[in-house]
C-alpha cells in the first residue's frame, strides 16, 4: 500500500483528496494570506517523503492532520523569530463563565445552509472575521485543539494522536479555548456604548 501512495498518480489524487482540509486548517491556525499556500506545499512535500515510512498505525489523516500542526508550528517559531507574530494570549485570570460555548454563536442558518438575506450575510462575515481574530489571539496547544476538535470534527483520540499530547491535556486545552474564546467573541462583538444625547439649551429671548 505504500508504494502505491507514493505513486505519481496515487499521490496526486492524495492531494486532491486532502487539499481543502491542509488549506483550511492552516488558515485557522496562522491566519488567511498567500503563505498558506506555501505552507500547504511544505506539508505535502513532508507528507511524500514520510509515507514510505507510513505503516498504517494510525489512519492517514491523522497522521496528516499531525503534519499540519507541526508546519503550523514552524511558522508560529518563525514569527515568533522574527517578531512579526503579535497576537497575545489574553489573560489568564478570566472569570469562570457558564455561557455556551464560542461555536454555538454561529448563525443557526448559516449553519444549516439556509437562504441568508444580505444583512444576515454581513453579520456572518463579521462573525467570522471575529472568530478568526479571536483564534490567533489564542494560545498555540488551544488554537490547535479547538480548529481540531470543532472546525475538522476531529475526535479526542484523533487530536491527541495529531499534537502527541495525552486526551486529558486535549481536554484541558479546549476548555481553556472555550473560555477564552467565549470572553474575546464577546468583547469583539458587544454593540458600542449610546452615545450620550446632546442637551439643547433653549436660547435666550430677545430683549424687547
Amino acid at each position: 500500500m505504500r508504494a502505491d501512495l507514493t505513486s505519481p498518480q496515487a499521490f496526486e489524487t492524495l492531494v486532491r483528496e486532502h487539499q481543502s482540509m491542509v488549506f483550511r486548517t492552516l488558515s485557522r491556525m496562522t491566519g488567511a494570506g498567500p503563505h498558506v499556500e506555501d505552507l500547504a506545499q511544505e506539508v505535502f512535500l513532508r507528507l511524500y517523503r514520510a509515507l514510505p515510512e507510513f505503516r498504517g498505525d494510525s489512519a492517514l489523516t491523522t497522521y496528516l492532520y499531525r503534519i499540519v500542526v507541526n508546519v503550523a508550528q514552524d511558522e508560529w517559531k518563525r514569527r515568533r523569530r522574527d517578531r512579526e507574530f503579535i497576537a497575545a494570549a489574553p489573560s489568564s485570570s478570566l472569570e469562570e463563565d457558564d455561557s455556551s460555548e464560542w461555536l454555538e454563536n454561529m448563525p443557526g442558518d448559516a449553519l444549516h445552509g439556509h437562504a441568508r438575506t444580505p444583512e444576515q450575510l454581513l453579520s456572518d462575515a463579521q462573525l467570522q472575521e471575529a472568530v478568526d481574530a479571536a483564534l490567533l489571539s489564542l494560545s498555540e496547544p488551544e488554537r490547535a485543539v479547538l480548529v481540531l476538535y470543532h472546525q475538522e470534527d476531529c475526535s479526542y483520540e484523533a487530536i491527541s494522536a495529531a499534537l502527541e499530547m495525552p486526551i486529558n491535556t486535549v481536554r484541558t486545552h479546549l476548555h481553556r479555548g472555550r473560555k477564552r474564546m467565549s470572553a474575546l467573541l464577546r468583547a469583539r462583538l458587544a454593540p458600542p456604548p449610546p452615545a450620550a444625547a446632546s442637551v439643547r439649551y433653549p436660547q435666550p429671548l430677545e430683549a424687547r
